[in-house]
């Protein structure tokens, strides 16, 4: 690529606007400015706030593709297990289900987009331009608001099926609405910034990765962040908060209960066998929804933190690399949260003990289950026997 000098008589016929359309201008004898190569008509989708940085070393954008690389492979395999094992077993195939499944979904996407990101980054900048940057705006942002809500969902549900047993079961119906509602919710702020009549999608940090616009200095901006902030995190968020917490104290107090008429009656314990299963196995889902909301919260956190700051505090605070680590802890948790479920799910493990032997699960098969069948096999005989 020839470099050319800008005569200061030319660069003075040139307005601000039309001076960003030049390459050359990111250019100076010392270092290479982030976005030195990237062509005049794409240029100006970048943040003029990015443009003023050095060029990271290749060594920092080939570090990021692997460990996105990693990633990738870890989230699609864990999360297409999920659906596999979720969809397929009919045991699983419960209307509360359907909520793990969507997450799964949403899990399963965030990371389908990656190639975007490793490509971009073993060609170090913005390769794929502004087509590949609103196609990783699109996905990160339903599959992001989608994981938001479902976990508030979650949090409902499992509220519900702890501290309400009877009166508020989930159904199908019920479901597949909030499904349908999660995605109709994260619609208006995908569009907007499509079309750019409100926010815009825009690369950020080392021009690999894409998301909404943080750092335009102008009042729509800032509003669209506050909005999309309060919308697609402190909502969903806060519900996540009241809903567990509802549940601890509910599980403390039912404890509390039964522990002091259990001393009254001069007994050990008013549980069944079939009761402390039951109890054990919903207090092992609720754990694990809890484990999947927290990584939620702690992952997405810094998003939110570092957009805030774009939008109302000191820009000077965010450089190319530590955009890019809030970049990195949402892709993680979609690697993580596959694995919760493996591991505090109890009939999800049971389906993937049966249908994947190879991975070693050791699951015991509920007490309730094992003592009905003992049952059966005993009654067996006494028929025959009476016939």
């Amino acid at each position: 690529m020839e470099y050319y000098n800008i005569s200061s008589n030319a660069a003075i016929k040139l307005d601000n606007a039309s001076a960003v359309l030049f390459p050359q201008a990111r250019l100076s004898a010392e270092r290479r400015l982030l976005g030195w190569d990237v062509p005049p008509h794409e240029i100006r989708h970048i943040p003029e706030h990015w443009l003023q940085f050095q060029e990271p070393p290749e060594s920092m954008h080939y570090l990021l593709a692997m460990l996105y690389i990693f990633f990738t492979i870890m989230s699609l395999t864990g999360n297409g297990l999920v659906i596999w094992v979720f969809s397929a077993a009919k045991s699983l195939r419960t209307p509360s289900n359907f909520l793990v499944i969507n997450l799964a979904v949403c899990d399963f996407l965030m990371m389908s987009k990656t190639p975007i990101f490793i490509y971009n980054s073993f060609k170090r900048g913005f390769a794929l331009g502004n087509l590949g940057c609103q196609i990783f705006g699109i996905i990160g942002s339903y599959t992001g608001i989608g994981a938001s809500c479902t976990n508030a969902f979650i949090a409902y549900d499992r509220y519900n099926v702890i501290t309400r047993p009877m009166e508020g079961k989930m159904t199908h119906g019920k479901a597949i609405l909030m499904i349908i509602f999660i995605y109709m919710y994260a619609t208006p702020f995908v569009v907007a910034c499509v079309t750019e009549s409100w926010g815009r999608f825009v690369p950020e940090g080392y021009l690999t990765s894409c998301t909404f616009d943080y750092l335009t200095d102008n009042f729509d901006t800032r509003l669209f962040v506050g909005t999309i902030f309060f919308f697609s995190f402190c909502c969903p968020t806060a519900l996540i908060i009241y809903y567990y917490s509802q549940i601890v104290g509910h599980v403390f107090s039912h404890e509390k209960a039964l522990r002091e008429q259990a001393k009254k009656m001069n007994v050990e314990s008013l549980r069944s066998n079939v009761d402390k299963s039951k109890d054990t196995a919903e207090i092992r889902i609720a754990k694990a929804a809890i484990t999947i909301c927290f990584l939620f919260f702690v992952s997405w956190t810094p998003y939110g933190v570092m957009s805030l700051i774009g939008a109302f505090g000191d820009k000077s605070l965010l450089t190319p690399g530590v955009t890019m680590i809030p970049a990195c802890t949402c892709k993680m948790v979609a690697c993580i949260d596959p694995f919760v479920y493996a591991i505090s799910h109890p009939k999800y493990r049971l389906e993937l003990q049966k249908r994947c032997p190879w991975l070693a699960i050791n699951e015991k098969a509920p007490e309730s289950a094992s003592t009905a069948s003992t049952t059966t096999q005993e009654q067996a005989p006494q028929q025959t026997t009476s016939a």
